[in-house]
């Protein structure tokens, strides 16, 4: 215990005093934090919209004006022609274009019938949606309100409706950084744990003080700890200061017990710091050492949820995604942070994600070899 306690100090004294490690552990993971809760967002607040009004009726210009007083729309551009709208699509100068044709007003009148025809930018798919969503359910709603009010019904006649009335579980605000912040937290502990654990062990190799390590009588296991330890302790407090500073500054809903979060985070360490070790086994430079190490990070973190959800994947894709570690965290502080789950709740991710360290921490000691 003594020989793991000296190690574990000539660690933070290694740390401290390296340059290059101490921006990456204290002031990387918070500015990605503050950065990323407002970038990463699939909210469309503000949709450039260009209108073609070939009609100039009463009956368009309020269809025109319910577009101009929502707070998701922003009128770019008025124009007569087609030619103009195309030419503003094609220049990422409008998103959508809707053109109301000729005696819009009159067949409306007359036929019972009009037709608008709308226009998305559909190179990005999932904000094309959303517009596409968003103005249909306008133009519904102006439909609705003209045959309201074109039925001539009195105004002393009751009549029956089916009244319908949203209530939004968990989150009911629909606030995007509620969802966001969890799973933020989520890459930076695990940017801590497997990145510098890797580079850490690997730099041992460059600068020539492993075969040191090698020929003096520190046993393997006390190494190991030695090694993993410091960062299992900065990576929970880096979770616990980010909680902080999401509850601060985005004020992110804690409903459940913070203990259940450090404790699946506790367990959580182990893979991530094992997939250090593992990757710092087969490399001898920092830079093979990152590559690696971003090249997995880059598949969870693509198939965790963090950015689309899970269920949205192809069935193969969500097979292979039971071997994501990051996916089950991030569900986990999700579940904890926004719904309250305790640890009965989260037993079948707690449960995968301890097979998982017992297996990739056993193999990442036997993979390790102390004498080279």
């Amino acid at each position: 215990m003594r020989t793991i306690l000296f190690i574990l100090r000539k660690e933070f004294i290694q740390i401290r005093r390296n340059r290059t490690m101490l921006p990456i552990i204290f002031v990387v993971p918070f500015v990605q934090l503050i950065i990323l809760v407002h970038a990463a967002t699939f909210e469309m607040k503000h949709i450039c919209l260009h209108v073609i009004d070939k009609d100039m009726s009463s009956v368009s210009r309020n269809l025109i004006s319910k577009f101009n007083g929502s707070p998701f729309y922003d009128i770019t551009n008025y124009s007569y022609s087609d030619k103009a709208g195309e030419e503003d699509l094609k220049k990422n100068k409008a998103d959508i274009v809707m053109v109301i044709p000729e005696h819009f007003e009159k067949r409306l009148r007359t036929e019972n019938t009009g037709k608008v025809q709308i226009v998305v930018n559909a190179i990005n798919a999932a904000s094309a949606g959303l517009i596409y969503a968003y103005t249909s359910s306008i133009i519904l709603n102006y439909n609705l309100n003209l045959v309201t009010e074109w039925a001539n019904i009195p105004s002393n006649v009751q009549t029956s409706s089916i009244s319908t009335t949203s209530s939004f579980w968990f989150n009911p605000e629909l606030n995007y950084k509620n969802y966001m912040v969890p799973g933020i937290l989520v890459l930076l502990v695990t940017l801590i744990g497997m990145f510098l654990t890797g580079m850490n062990i690997v730099r041992e190799k460059e600068i020539g003080t492993i075969e040191q390590i090698n020929i003096t009588p520190i046993k393997k296991h006390q190494f190991i700890i030695g090694k993993l330890v410091p960062f299992w302790i900065i990576a929970q407090f880096e979770l616990a200061f980010g909680l902080t500073l999401g509850k601060l500054l985005f004020d992110i809903p804690i409903l459940g017990n913070l203990g259940v979060v450090f404790t699946f985070s506790s367990i959580y360490l182990l893979v991530v710091l094992g997939a250090g070790l593992i990757i710092s086994t087969i490399n001898n430079t920092q830079q093979q050492s990152m590559f690696i190490s971003f090249f997995f990070m880059i598949i969870f973190i693509m198939m965790s949820g963090l950015f689309t959800p899970v269920e949205s994947m192809p069935v193969w894709a969500q097979k292979i995604n039971i071997i994501n570690p990051v996916a089950y965290f991030i569900e986990v502080m999700r579940m904890v942070l926004m719904k309250g789950s305790g640890f009965m709740d989260i037993k079948r991710q707690l449960i995968s994600i301890s097979i998982y360290a017992v297996l990739i921490l056993s193999f990442a000691v036997w993979r390790y070899r102390k004498v080279t």
